[in-house]
């Protein structure tokens, strides 16, 4: 793989606050490796804004590994840049060349308030999984692991489902801004095990109810979110997740 330097322009959006207009800001970047990761290269240029005795770009990171959710960034009119199933984090810069002009904004939703520059408040995603997202679980030592037996192929597909990282790029990427794909990745990973069975009736109810409280909008079915997603996860959860919703609805006490 060749190594090479490059310069860029970037056109970063700034905003001191939700309650603020924002704009987009220029800056110019020179000898970016083409093995950085974007947020190092975003490393570089706060160093040189700090060096100017500039603000610096503020932009939420955490664990750096795919794995937090928390590097959420358009980049060039696509969530988490231009790699199929690939976080902020780890899109590097060999996927960009020299001259290259890169357009860098936040998510774009009003679930999702611009806080400052790149960083939202996904808070949304954290008020519907404490309205369902969870198990009930007794006190005391854990089950040993092969206590309750589990079918490979729903432990597979439940696996695949917890794979959301809570990032929001489906909410960005969708026209409705619908939190569809990631609530039903959050539903379908306790309703293929039988650790969810106990709250099974009224989690989807529940946390459905807390999406359209938070205005996220509805889904349509057009497969945006799906496509941008960094986890790969996959409309069959918005099925299951319909159908837990109608299961709920027709059997459940009222």
């Amino acid at each position: 793989m060749e190594h090479y330097n490059m310069n860029l322009t970037l056109k970063v959006w700034k905003q001191k606050n939700k309650d603020v207009r924002g704009s987009f800001e220029t800056y110019q970047v020179s000898n970016i490796s083409s093995e950085m990761s974007f947020l190092e290269m975003f490393d570089v240029l706060n160093e040189q804004l700090v060096h100017e005795g500039k603000e610096p770009i503020a932009f939420d990171h955490d664990c750096r590994e795919g794995i937090c959710g928390m590097c959420s960034m358009y980049i060039n009119g696509r969530p988490h840049g231009p790699w199929h199933g690939t976080t902020t984090c780890q899109l590097h810069m060999r996927a960009f060349k020299d001259g290259d002009t890169i357009v860098v904004e936040p998510w774009r939703a009003n679930s999702f308030p611009v806080l400052k520059d790149l960083i939202v408040d996904r808070g949304a995603f954290d008020r519907i999984i404490q309205a369902g997202g969870f198990i009930s679980v007794n006190t005391g030592n854990a089950q040993d692991g092969n206590n309750i037996p589990i079918e490979k192929e729903k432990a597979d597909q439940a696996f695949a489902a917890a794979a959301c990282i809570g990032c929001g790029a489906c909410v960005a990427a969708c026209k409705n801004s619908s939190a569809m794909l990631f609530l039903s990745a959050k539903v379908s990973h306790l309703a293929l095990l039988p650790q969810g069975a106990p709250e099974r009736k009224t989690r989807a109810l529940k946390m459905i109810a807390q999406m359209d409280k938070e205005g996220f909008g509805a889904c349509t079915n057009t497969g945006a979110c799906e496509a941008v997603c960094p986890k790969e996860i996959s409309l069959d959860n918005i099925a299951r997740l319909n159908k837990e919703y109608l299961g709920a609805a027709a059997t459940i006490d009222k």
